[in-house]
């Protein structure tokens, strides 16, 4: 039987976690990964979501991203391989902090926004990411694109590894993920999402922008967790999958 993951970035919108929106997302999902002070969060959200989660047995990793909260982590900064490495380790730490007070421990670590999408080509970004969180621990996974150099510089770094795809996102031909720039760079369909999560899971393909097919070969599937309508498209991701056969289960499970 096939399994994959279903991973949200959650803690970043407090509006979210107060009107009940962020728990709604959580039955549809295995693992999340909770923004920790970089380009969103504090201590309260990062409790909350932890809390949360917890409620509805998921596994937790942390998400770190550029500390640039006006813009969200979704623009590129040109910070040293030092400032950046020392920015993850102080993130993941304080959730890694906080998960403990919760009685938790944390399974992995996904880099958020721009500095995510800088690190899928740019290899001294993903050791740098790698070199911050192993100053803190290596026994957890790193999330990076499916398919990306950055799962081979994290490989070479000594960390297990989770392939990543969305559900939510368009695609290039190169298998990068289409620029937010474009009106067209997310998903904003249930039944648009649900089918390319299908395809990822099953064929471990996506068809791009330009009609052609990309292999994405997947352990785990992201939906973002502040597009628009993000809980009736998780649902229905959720539901599809499992309706085809599919066990969902966080990436690293037994």
């Amino acid at each position: 039987m096939k399994r994959i993951d279903l991973n949200c970035d959650m803690g970043e919108l407090p509006k979210a976690i107060a009107d009940g929106t962020q728990e709604a997302l959580m039955p549809s999902f295995t693992s999340i990964n909770v923004a920790c002070g970089g380009h969103a969060g504090d201590a309260q959200t990062m409790t909350t979501t932890i809390e949360q989660a917890l409620r509805w047995k998921l596994a937790i990793g942390a998400h770190p991203g550029y500390p640039d909260r006006a813009n969200f982590g979704r623009l590129e900064m040109n910070l040293s391989a030092q400032a950046i490495s020392d920015s993850i380790y102080q993130q993941v730490r304080t959730l890694a902090e906080i998960a403990a007070h919760c009685g938790v421990q944390l399974t992995h670590v996904k880099p958020h926004g721009a500095l995510y999408n800088q690190a899928v080509h740019n290899r001294q970004l993903a050791q740098a990411i790698a070199d911050g969180v192993t100053r803190w621990r290596r026994d957890v996974a790193l999330v990076g694109l499916a398919g990306s150099p950055m799962l081979n510089v994290f490989r070479d770094a000594g960390f297990s590894v989770a392939a990543e795809a969305f559900a939510d996102r368009r695609y290039e031909s190169d298998g990068t993920l289409r620029s937010r720039k474009h009106e067209d760079a997310l998903i904003h369909d249930p039944a648009k999402a649900s089918r390319q999560a299908l395809s990822i899971a099953q064929q471990g393909t996506v068809t791009a922008c330009d009609g052609s097919q990309v292999t994405v070969t997947a352990q785990t599937i992201c939906i973002h967790g502040d597009t628009p309508g993000a809980p009736q498209i998780a649902a229905a991701v959720a539901k599809t999958l499992r309706d085809a056969g599919l066990t969902l289960t966080p990436p690293l499970a037994p």
